[in-house]
């Protein structure tokens, strides 16, 4: 059974329901048989390179909220991700995703996305030092995956490398009608979308299980 996952590092969201979604699947009895296979996504497209600034400032701009509103969404989200053993700093910034796909891209060549994934997701969201316009801590987080850095490092040096690849995943979730992150797609017949509670990810992988074994011939 395949799974795939449409997520963007700046997405909070992302973080909690990755966490959520790997608690559903380690209790789910197949899980040996469930190949999950990641998505790039870009929340806001239209940001660039050089642009970063704190997330406080992105949700009082873009939401129209107060500054204690959107500190009381950074709150929310801290409490979410301790609950599920997750480090949180509040007051982070938020900027260019771009390159950082682009370079999952390439470590999924390498059968390194998921651990890659894994760190930029930490070290966006876990760690003070930002990871926005920062090459050299993304090549660090490429070694760390377990990539070869100045392979990592040309890669971010070329715009064009994996750039399609990138854009194909987005072009392929609008034309499934995926309008933001994280979504998950369950054998291309099921969908959740959000960071939901574990529970709804068990209930998802269960029924495209036993879709499955209905499909199969008698």
């Amino acid at each position: 059974m395949r799974v795939e996952i449409w997520t963007d590092i700046s997405c909070p969201w992302c973080y909690v329901g990755q966490a959520r979604f790997a608690k559903a699947l380690a209790a789910f009895p197949h899980r040996a048989d469930v190949e999950v296979t990641h998505r790039s996504f870009q929340l806001d497209p239209r940001r660039t390179r050089g642009d970063a600034e704190p997330i406080i400032d992105v949700l009082m701009k873009g939401k129209g909220w107060s500054r204690a509103q959107a500190l009381a969404n950074e709150d929310t989200l801290s409490r979410q991700c301790a609950d599920l053993g997750l480090d949180y700093v509040m007051g982070r910034d938020h900027g260019y995703t771009f390159d950082m796909h682009r370079l999952l891209h390439f470590a999924a060549e390498r059968g390194r996305r998921h651990e890659l994934l894994t760190l930029l997701y930490r070290a966006n969201f876990a760690e003070e030092r930002s990871v926005y316009d920062d090459d050299e801590r993304l090549v660090e987080l490429a070694a760390e995956a377990g990539l070869d850095a100045d392979a990592a490092r040309r890669v971010l040096a070329d715009p064009s490398a994996h750039a399609d690849d990138v854009r194909a995943d987005m072009r392929e979730a609008t034309e499934i009608g995926v309008t933001g992150v994280p979504f998950f797609v369950l054998d291309r017949k099921f969908a959740v979308s959000g960071a939901q509670r574990p529970e709804v990810f068990s209930q998802a992988l269960a029924q495209a299980w036993e879709s499955r074994a209905l499909s199969r011939p008698a």
